[in-house]
C-alpha cells in the first residue's frame, strides 16, 4: 500500500509540474514596454538590425583589400611516364666533324664525310618522376582608387543601414502605439456598455414592477428587454473585436499567440494635449530625411569611385619557394632543395575600355540627381504632413471636447427622463430615445478619442518627435 501511495504522489507531482510548465505566460505591458518588446522581437526590426551586422562584415571585407595578402602552398607531383620529346641529332654531327678533321677513312679507304640523308632525330626524356614544391606568396596593394574610396565610404554605408533600421523601428513604434491605444479606447467603451447594461437591467426590473401594479403594458417590458439584448449583443461584438485586436498586437510585437497580453495603460485627455502643436520643426529630425542624406553622400562616393578607376593601380608582390626533384619519393631525406625567390611591383594602366567608365560616371551622376530630387520632394512631404497633422490634431481635440460635453448632456437627459418615468410623468419611449442618444454620444466620444491619439501620433511622426 505504501508503494502505491508513493507512485500516486509521484504522478500527481508530474501532473502539477506539467501544468505549471504549460501555463499561459502573462505579459502586463504599458505602451512603452510594448514598444520596447517590439524593438527586440518584431521580425522586421530584427532583420533590419541584422542588415547592420551584415554590413559590418562587408566593411571588414573592404578593409581586407588594403591589407597584405599572404598565401602559402605546397604540393607533390608524380609522372608515371615522363614525356618523350624528339630532338634533332646534335651529337652525331660533332662526332663526324672530329673524324673529318682528323682525316679518318672508312672501311673502303675513303675519307669519312657527312651522311647525305642527314643525322635524323634522337628521343629524350627530360625531368624526373617526382617533384615537390613549397612556397609563400605575398602581395600588397599600394594604390587602387576604387578600394580607397570604398575605405572612405565604409562609415557612410554602415550609417545608411542604421538609418534604414531606424525608419523601420519608427514605423513599428507608430503602429504599436496606435493599436495599443485603440484597444485601450475599446476597453473604455466596453466599460460604458457595462454601465448601460446595468441601467437597462434596473429599468427592466422597474418596468416589470410597474407592469405588475398595472401601470404599464407587457409591450413596455418587451421593449426594454429588446433594448437590453441589443446592448448585450453590441458588447459581444466589441469583446470579439478587442480579442482580435489583442491578437493582432501580439503578432506585431512578435509575441507568441499562446501568451497572454494585458494592457495596463489608460488614456486621458490631458495626455493628448501635452507638448503638442509647437511652431518649429526640423527636416533633420525625420528618419527618412536622415536616410536620404546618407544616400546622397554615398552617391558622391560612387561618382568619385568611378573617376579614380581611370587611374593606374599599383601593387607590390613577392614570392619565396623551395623546389626538389627526385627519382623516388624521398623528399624528407637530406638531399638538396633549390630556392626560388622573386619580388616586384606591378603597375596596371587602363588605356581604353570602350568608354565604359565614362558611362558609369554619368550614370552615377544621374542617380545622385534622383536622390537630390527625392530629398526636395521629401521636404515638401514633411511640410504637408506637419500641416495636415496639425489641422487634424486641432480638429480632433475640438471634436473631443464637444463629444465630452455631449456625453454629459446625454447623461443628464437620460437621468431626468428616467426620473420622470419613475414618477409616472414620462413614457418608456422617452427613455429609449434618451438611451439611444446617450449611446450615440458615447460612441462618438470614443471615436473622437481614438482619432485624437492617432492624430497626435501622426503629428509626432511628421515632426520627427515620435
Amino acid at each position: 500500500m505504501k508503494k502505491i501511495w508513493l507512485n500516486s504522489t509521484t504522478v500527481l507531482s508530474m501532473v502539477l509540474f506539467a501544468a505549471a510548465a504549460f501555463a499561459q505566460q502573462k505579459n502586463e505591458m504599458s505602451v512603452k514596454q510594448a514598444v520596447d518588446y517590439a524593438m527586440k522581437n518584431a521580425t522586421q526590426v530584427k532583420n533590419a538590425l541584422l542588415d547592420v551586422k551584415v554590413q559590418e562584415q562587408v566593411n571588414r571585407q573592404i578593409t581586407a583589400a588594403a591589407y597584405p595578402q599572404i598565401n602559402a602552398s605546397t604540393g607533390f607531383t608524380h609522372f608515371p611516364n615522363i614525356a618523350v620529346q624528339s630532338l634533332p641529332n646534335f651529337i652525331s654531327p660533332a662526332t663526324y666533324q672530329v673524324l673529318i678533321d682528323e682525316g679518318v677513312k672508312n672501311g673502303t679507304g675513303n675519307t669519312i664525310a657527312f651522311p647525305s640523308a642527314g643525322f635524323g632525330t634522337i628521343q629524350a626524356q627530360f625531368g624526373v618522376p617526382w617533384t615537390a614544391n613549397a612556397g609563400v606568396d605575398v602581395s600588397q596593394l599600394l594604390f587602387d582608387g576604387q578600394v580607397f574610396v570604398g575605405l572612405m565610404a565604409r562609415s557612410a554605408i554602415l550609417d545608411f543601414y542604421k538609418k534604414t533600421a531606424a525608419v523601420t523601428q519608427e514605423q513599428i513604434k507608430a503602429n504599436v502605439i496606435k493599436i495599443y491605444y485603440q484597444l485601450v479606447v475599446g476597453k473604455s467603451q466596453l466599460a460604458s456598455l457595462d454601465a448601460n447594461i446595468s441601467r437597462f437591467e434596473k429599468l427592466l426590473n422597474d418596468t416589470k414592477e410597474i407592469y405588475k401594479n398595472g401601470f404599464a403594458e407587457k409591450l413596455d417590458v418587451d421593449k426594454v428587454n429588446v433594448q437590453l439584448n441589443n446592448i448585450k449583443t453590441e458588447k459581444e461584438k466589441i469583446v470579439n473585436s478587442l480579442n482580435a485586436g489583442n491578437s493582432g498586437l501580439k503578432f506585431l510585437l512578435g509575441m507568441p499567440q499562446k501568451e497572454e497580453l494585458v494592457l495596463v495603460d489608460t488614456l486621458s485627455e490631458s495626455e493628448l494635449k501635452e507638448d503638442i502643436l509647437t511652431a518649429s520643426y526640423d527636416y533633420k529630425d525625420r528618419k527618412e530625411f536622415q536616410l536620404l542624406s546618407v544616400a546622397e553622400k554615398l552617391g558622391g562616393y560612387n561618382i568619385r569611385r568611378y573617376k579614380l578607376s581611370k587611374l593606374p593601380t599599383v601593387a607590390a608582390f613577392g614570392s619565396y619557394s623551395k623546389n626538389a626533384q627526385r627519382s623516388a619519393f624521398n623528399f624528407f631525406n637530406n638531399d638538396q632543395w633549390f630556392t626560388t625567390s622573386v619580388v616586384g611591383v606591378k603597375i596596371a594602366m587602363p588605356l581604353f575600355d570602350g568608354f565604359r567608365k565614362n558611362a558609369l560616371i554619368q550614370q552615377s551622376r544621374y542617380e545622385l540627381q534622383k536622390t537630390q530630387n527625392t530629398i526636395e520632394q521629401l521636404k515638401q512631404n514633411i511640410d504637408y504632413d506637419v500641416e495636415q497633422s496639425r489641422i487634424k490634431m486641432t480638429s480632433a481635440l475640438l471634436t473631443l471636447d464637444n463629444q465630452k460635453k455631449n456625453i454629459e448632456l446625454a447623461e443628464k437627459v437620460y437621468n431626468s427622463t428616467k426620473l420622470k418615468y419613475e414618477q409616472g410623468l414620462g413614457s418608456n419611449q422617452e427613455i429609449y430615445n434618451a438611451q439611444t442618444e446617450l449611446k450615440v454620444a458615447q460612441t462618438n466620444y470614443y471615436s473622437s478619442l481614438y482619432d485624437a491619439i492617432t492624430a497626435k501620433i501622426d503629428w509626432l511622426k511628421a515632426t520627427g518627435k515620435l
